[in-house]
């Protein structure tokens, strides 16, 4: 097949949402019940797209039933905090929405399991009172699922084109511009309102100890495209820096099943084999997640691991065999390939845990109708989780199309703006002599990995910011030798300045406590920094400010 570097696809539409994981599809599915035209576009293919399309194990939902504290009350006050980024009118539309959306997915065919009388199984999850999370047998067929509901709504899908510009006509977003990582050639989409659904995470900054950036927690083709868009766009990124995720994954296994796991009733153990977690946290291994990771992180700090180990010997039989059979391999279809190569019996020995790679992560400043401060552009990742994505898209899929309907046609934009992005988009492969693509990612790794990693401090973050700066000095000699190759040289433009948008935001998150990483300079809680740092375009210049 060739691959055109030149030829232009112009198509128009009412919505158009970019990124066709779980959240691009709630959106589509919503704005397509509103009676809007939707283009649903993505680098990859609708039925595999996004962090779902590895597989899940749970649908988070709160159902009002009899159940202790399944109440909307409860999700609300345990979910809500002033340092969420929403506000809990946002909080309170998702936990509204689940139920609906828990049975659009049954709808699907989705395999959401139910005990002998009829109700949802749920089980627990991090720092939570209730057990709000249903369980979901063959977890990796969810996305296929989904993705042929979508197809058959009506939405048109752009699959394998990659999004690299917003388009912007006085001050308001009026589409997208991209390329088709496959064919080549370039597609300008113009619309009346734009919704970024392109994942919550910058990863493949930090690897984790099996040194592949792609044996990842969740999806490695996330790499910040949503925060860099949006930031060049003119919106505000918060929480760059608290919303810097860690988990524990089997080691080497490269995905979690955590929420599975210490939902069973697991301990973690250090390599002393003394169950810790109690000293750090009044819920132990419940706790909220960055608990778990700060207290882990302080074993290893005092010499007391790695090893570490999850102990599940006194899990009755039915719960290990339901884990073991069910949770995991919806997460990932290779776990009972893992333990049967590693040759474990989770109901007699140890389970092996490293730490997963950090997620860079953060928020598109949203206002309650998933509206960005920047005309036209609204966002669906606000939450988190399969729940969070599908629940918040679908929520921002009904304000968007609600706003196509009184917004006008926009322009297309002028033949000279759409040669400088057909330049620029492909100018890697014509370069004969540069910088390697993957050079140039494995700087941005090696800088991230060794600055910014679980303990960190003032003097190391701005040594990282003055070599990104230098790396990114680099960008216009990054060479690709096909088309996969710069789809990759394109993802590692937006991971190199999501890192640094980071970078800059955690030097002034002046404390240890509300995150999962610590400062060596700064060991403890400062009650003055309980707020949302955002940072914003100010003339080409990033400036952190309390949002």
């Amino acid at each position: 097949m060739e691959f055109k570097t030149t030829g232009v696809t112009r198509l128009e539409t009412d919505v158009l949402i970019l990124g066709s994981g779980a959240a691009g599809c709630g959106a589509a599915l919503a704005a397509r019940e509103q009676g809007a035209e939707v283009i649903l576009a993505d680098k990859g293919k609708l039925e595999s797209s996004g962090c779902l399309g590895g597989g899940n194990d749970h649908f988070q939902a709160v159902l009002e039933s009899d159940e202790p504290h399944d109440t909307l009350e409860d999700f609300v006050n345990t979910t809500y905090s002033p340092t969420l980024g929403v506000s809990r009118a946002m909080v309170e539309a998702w936990g509204r929405a689940m139920p609906k959306l828990a049975s659009m997915l049954e709808a699907a065919g989705v395999n959401l399991l139910h005990r002998a009388d009829g109700s949802y199984l749920r089980t627990g999850g991090f720092g939570d009172p209730g057990k709000w999370y249903i369980n979901v047998g063959q977890g990796y067929r969810c996305k296929t699922l989904i993705g042929k509901t979508v197809r058959d709504a009506g939405v048109n899908v752009l699959d394998h084109v990659m999004i690299t510009s917003l388009i912007k006509q006085d001050g308001r977003v009026a589409g997208a511009m991209g390329y088709n990582v496959r064919e080549g050639g370039l597609f300008v989409i113009r619309a009346k309102v734009t919704v970024l659904a392109m994942g919550n995470f910058a990863n493949r900054a930090v690897p984790n100890s099996s040194g592949n950036p792609y044996n990842t927690w969740h999806n490695p083709f996330n790499t910040g495209s949503q925060y860099v868009l949006a930031y060049r766009a003119g919106a505000r990124l918060l929480n760059l820096d608290l919303r810097q995720n860690v988990t524990l994954v089997p080691k080497g296994f490269g995905c979690a099943g955590m929420n599975g796991i210490t939902g069973a009733g697991a301990h973690e153990l250090n390599a002393k084999g003394e169950r810790f977690m109690p000293r750090y946290h009044p819920g132990g291994e419940l706790s909220p997640r960055h608990f778990q990771i700060r207290g882990t992180s302080t074993e290893q700090t005092e010499g007391n691991g790695p090893p570490f180990y999850m102990d599940l010997r006194h899990v009755p039989a039915d719960e290990l065999r339901h884990l073991n059979n069910v949770l995991m391999p919806g997460d990932k279809a290779t776990w009972l390939d893992y333990i049967t190569q590693k040759n474990i019996d989770l109901s007699r020995e140890l389970l092996e845990v490293e730490f997963s790679e950090i997620e860079f992560g953060g928020l598109v400043e949203t206002a309650d109708d998933f509206s960005t401060r920047v005309p036209g552009l609204f966002n669906a990742c606000v939450f988190y989780g399969f729940s969070g994505a599908l629940c918040g898209g679908w929520l921002a899929g009904i304000d968007a199309s609600s706003a196509a309907r009184s917004a006008e046609t926009p322009d297309w934009p002028s033949e000279e703006e759409i040669e400088r992005e057909r330049l620029r988009v492909f100018r890697p492969l014509g370069l004969k002599n540069g910088v390697p693509q993957a050079q140039f990612e494995s700087a941005v790794r090696q800088i991230m990995s060794y600055y910014m990693g679980l303990v960190r401090n003032e003097q190391g973050m701005r040594r990282a910011l003055d070599r990104l700066n230098f790396v990114e000095e680099q960008t216009p000699l990054v060479t690709a030798s096909n088309p996969h190759e710069l789809m990759l040289a394109h993802e590692s433009f937006m991971l190199l300045e999501s890192s640094r948008l980071a970078t800059l935001v955690s030097i002034e998150r002046r404390e240890t406590g509300r995150t999962t990483w610590r400062r060596s300079d700064y060991p403890h809680l400062d009650p003055s920094l309980n707020c949302v740092l955002a940072v914003e375009n100010d003339g080409g210049k990033a400036r952190v400010v309390v949002a």
